[in-house]
């Protein structure tokens, strides 16, 4: 296993502004930084030993002087918790006075970059795992294409794809050079999409889609796309693949998701199949999720994706729960998620967290399965289970 344990967490740790102008801080919205000791020691009852977690760079960064503060709680109680953490740098947000589109921009970031992996790699025990860039794909489509979040540009997904992928790199350097043996987690979404039936005019855009511009972010971090940006496999490092329920639709139906029964649907297994032909390397699921009653239905689909792949013999390191809790929604602050292992309920002040039981106890099971199929000697499937 990559990580302590094979089954992960992940805390939502968006921040920035969203469409409507309004700043958006999750891990605040969900009292995470209020209880993570409690949030941590639920998932190490239940058996899960790692996750990921946000560091806030628009917090952190205060014009290039940096303000710890924020952090630190996190990686002491990480550590008291014997959690490993893969630590998300840029996840939407960025500090007011920078503009992504700049080199600049990529060089600031490097410099932030490296202040977080120095700071974390004096206060904590290795192994150290960093996601420079979340979701450049995704990011590039939401805050350069249909300006969903700043910099609310229109039209230009593609040159802040690539101005992000010039962070990334920079990025990375940095983090390796203040945190020697640091493994990076390249996380971005794979998605699939199927023309409108009767529209064979539509398929070969459909086809360039899910072969080429799905790994747009990907092949330029490993140099096959853009070189000039710098790229190589090593930076590509661990794949972090995000997947939900909603990854594959229809062109011109970008929110509605195929219908699991859909015929047109490709199984999960397949679409990591392709990223691991065209990358190899190790590979982690570092997203998923369904929500409200779908979600033990979810776990058990997946549970059956992981045999798949299992079968296949690619190397899949673990898959990450995302979100673990229960949050608001990006534009509409609202209306819950109901998405996680628990949902927040307020009590006062305080959000509370409740089990989604039947969640929990398909996730049990799924965990039961995976731990008895690892091939790691009896001890270390029962420390797995502690």
């Amino acid at each position: 296993m990559l990580l302590r344990s094979f089954h992960l967490a992940g805390f939502e740790c968006a921040t920035g502004i969203n469409r409507h102008g309004a700043w958006i801080d999750q891990i605040t919205a969900t009292q995470h930084d209020r209880f993570m000791v409690e949030d941590y020691q639920r998932l190490r009852a239940l058996g899960i030993s790692g996750a990921r977690e946000g560091v806030r760079w628009p917090l952190i960064d205060q014009a290039g002087r940096y303000d710890f503060s924020t952090l630190t709680p996190f990686i002491q109680a990480a550590q008291g918790c014997r959690l490993d953490i893969i630590w998300d740098l840029f996840h939407y947000g960025y500090p007011a006075d920078l503009d992504p589109f700049t080199t600049a921009f990529a060089e600031h970031f490097a410099g932030y970059c490296y202040a977080v992996a120095r700071h974390i790699r004096q206060h904590s025990e290795g192994p150290w795992y960093f996601t420079p860039v979340n979701e450049p794909s995704y990011f590039s489509w939401a805050a350069g294409e249909v300006g969903r979040f700043a910099p609310h540009r229109l039209g230009q997904g593609r040159q802040l794809k690539a101005a992000l992928i010039r962070a990334a790199i920079l990025g990375i350097q940095a983090i390796r050079s203040a945190c020697p043996g640091a493994r990076i987690v390249n996380v971005d979404p794979i998605c699939r999409v199927v023309p409108p039936l009767g529209r064979a005019d539509l398929e070969p855009g459909a086809w360039h889609f899910n072969h080429h511009a799905v790994f747009e972010a990907w092949d330029m971090l490993c140099g096959r796309l853009q070189p000039e940006l710098g790229g190589s496999r090593d930076l590509l490092d661990i794949i972090g693949i995000n997947y939900y329920w909603n990854n594959q639709w229809e062109i011109g139906r970008e929110e509605t998701a195929l219908s699991r029964l859909d015929p047109r649907r490709v199984p999960l297994h397949q679409l990591v199949k392709q990223v691991w032909d065209r990358y190899g390397g190790e590979l982690l699921i570092t997203e998923t999720s369904h929500s409200g009653a779908a979600r033990a239905a979810w776990v058990e689909s997946i549970g059956g994706e992981i045999a798949a792949l299992a079968g296949l013999g690619i190397p899949l390191g673990g898959v990450c729960w995302y979100p673990v809790l229960g949050m608001p929604e990006w534009h509409a602050r609202e209306q819950w998620a109901r998405m996680g292992l628990w949902d927040l309920h307020r009590r006062g002040s305080t959000l509370v967290r409740v089990p989604c039981q039947e969640m929990i106890a398909a996730f049990l099971r799924l965990q039961q399965r995976s731990v008895m199929r690892a091939d790691t000697p009896v001890v270390e499937r029962l420390e797995a289970r502690r």
